[in-house]
């Protein structure tokens, strides 16, 4: 299929993105990588009157180390993010498993978030790693944290005349170690299950994709091994999950409990 007829316009900055949103409002879409907008364009899931094009704004494409955090401008690859030096621990882990090489040369980081798929790794990763979502508009800013951006399946906050500026990733801290893992039906499809766990002392963060209509996190404090299934059989159990083409609710709940162990295990793995 083709898309619907559209205009374009290519904003050099996020002011005139912003701007232009302000102006046009449902009727406008941003485009960065297009990995996810161009598919739902071609089967005309959406219409948009206008395409606004931020991929070549040099100011949305950098990457700032920031007390604490990574930021990541709303135009920075996947690829990019991937490279850098200071790429958080777990998204070292977890982009690998993103699409192919191909798609994350061209898919942004951002974009990524924008769609909100239940079963992106990045997604999952913003909300275990507790970041926060930048967001503008021609009137203000403000900044989301990332469990109050997603609000359901492929629906966030983010209201009609804004754009995602940026997202903050937390640098790790202290005593922080790291574990992913996902399965799909083969490398590079969007998961049936991914994990993230982030250990800590005082116990550790386990972060679920794939299961519900957006990513959810949960503290557990240390446990030894029958009272960890205990939790992570009712961690399964507590999300809404549901028959799908892809895979029965009793097959996903599977690949929670053990794709869960296998992150634990690596992230409690000695450096």
């Amino acid at each position: 299929m083709k898309p619907a007829a559209f205009d374009y316009v290519r904003a050099d900055s996020a002011a005139v993105a912003a701007e232009l949103l302000q102006r046009h409002g449902e009727g406008a879409r941003i485009l960065a990588g297009g990995q996810s907008l161009m598919a739902v364009l071609n089967m005309r899931l959406a219409q948009p009157a206008l395409l606004i094009d931020i991929s070549r704004s040099a100011e949305l494409a950098s990457i700032a180390v920031e007390p604490g955090a990574l930021r990541v401008g709303a135009a920075v690859t996947q690829a990019q993010l991937q490279a850098h030096p200071d790429v958080p621990p777990l998204l070292a882990l977890a982009i690998p498993h993103i699409s192919h090489v191909q798609i994350r040369n061209r898919g942004t980081v951002c974009g990524s978030v924008a769609h909100a798929d239940p079963s992106a790794e990045l997604p999952l990763c913003l909300v275990a790693l507790q970041g926060s979502v930048h967001l503008r508009s021609a009137r203000d800013r403000r900044q989301l944290a990332a469990a109050a951006f997603f609000t359901g399946l492929l629906s966030t906050a983010r209201r009609a005349d804004e754009l995602i500026e940026a997202v903050s990733f937390p640098r790790p801290a202290a005593g922080q170690s790291f574990g992913f893992a996902e399965h799909a039906r083969r490398h590079g499809d969007f998961a049936l299950c991914a994990v993230a766990v982030i250990a800590h002392a005082q116990g550790m963060r386990v972060a679920v994709g794939g299961l519900g209509d957006r990513p959810h996190a949960v503290e557990l404090p240390p446990l030894a091994d029958d009272a960890l299934d205990d939790a992570l059989n009712e961690l399964a159990w507590s999300l809404d999950v549901r028959d799908d083409a892809h895979a029965s609710a009793a097959t996903r709940r599977h690949l929670l409990r053990r794709l869960a162990r296998q992150a634990i295990q690596q992230a409690r793995r000695p450096a």
